[in-house]
């Protein structure tokens, strides 16, 4: 018992030390949204997107997101010892990271008005835009993820997903995705703009279209379906590791 205390104190203590290093990342993150809502949206962000962003600008918001994930990445190499738990603690720190930045948002701006108002996520391949409940859900199931899978790595257990655990999660994961780019994807491969993937940025029939998209409707009907396979294929995965470790 003893033994078990002194692991689950350190566990703990890790625990806290990557939060706090996330939860400055997401006011960072939130400082610089703050700064380019300033510049393309003074009267307060909402839909339809500025498609008159420079290309300059957007260049650098792409490789700052990819940035982003090379420092969470990071995070869980020097925060694990297994190849598992560097994933879990990568995964730890992007939902405490997502977390914060809304909170620290919505204490610099008072923004979102609701946990329904409407954000744009990410860029990378083509804007994410959802809710801001839907990843805050994500977020949330992410935490209960990972910190599962790295108690259950601390505590001896084998685990190691089996193909029908994974393909559970990632076909979850999957769908959440395809919920997050539903909306830009469609407007790309429906307005015939496909072709003109890789000059969006300064394709002016397409910006135009952006202009007067407002989102209405999320597909909610995805997101459920995603989180179901996540948490089916990690209750999978937690039973036969914990049969492991009595037998």
């Amino acid at each position: 018992m003893g033994k078990l205390t002194y692991m689950m104190g350190k566990l703990t203590k890790r625990f806290y030390r990557v939060a706090v290093f996330c939860i400055a990342m997401g006011f960072l993150e939130a400082a610089v949204v703050v700064y380019v809502r300033q510049i393309y949206y003074p009267a307060g962000f909402a839909f339809p997107l500025n498609p008159y962003i420079s290309p300059l600008l957007l260049n650098v918001e792409w490789l700052r997101e990819f940035s982003i994930i090379v420092m969470l990445v990071c995070i869980g190499i020097i925060s694990g010892k297994s190849f598992p738990e560097k994933v879990a603690y990568f995964i730890y720190s992007f939902a405490i990271w997502d977390i914060f930045y809304y909170i620290w948002l919505k204490a610099i701006l008072n923004w979102p008005p609701s946990i329904l108002t409407w954000d744009l996520l990410f860029l990378i391949p083509v804007p994410w835009i959802a809710p801001v409940l839907a990843p805050l859900i994500c977020s949330l199931t992410m935490v209960i993820l990972s910190v599962g899978a790295i108690y259950f790595v601390e505590k001896g257990y084998i685990a190691k997903g089996n193909f029908c655990e994974w393909a559970l999660v990632l076909s979850g994961a999957f769908l959440i995705f395809i919920s997050f780019i539903w909306d830009y994807s469609k407007i790309i491969v429906t307005g015939g703009f496909l072709k003109n993937f890789a000059d969006l940025a300064t394709h002016r029939e397409f910006q135009q279209v952006i202009l007067s998209y407002i989102p209405k409707d999320y597909n909610w009907y995805l997101l459920i379906a995603g989180e179901i396979l996540v948490f089916f294929g990690f209750f999978l995965f937690c039973k036969r590791n914990q049969k492991s470790f009595c037998n």
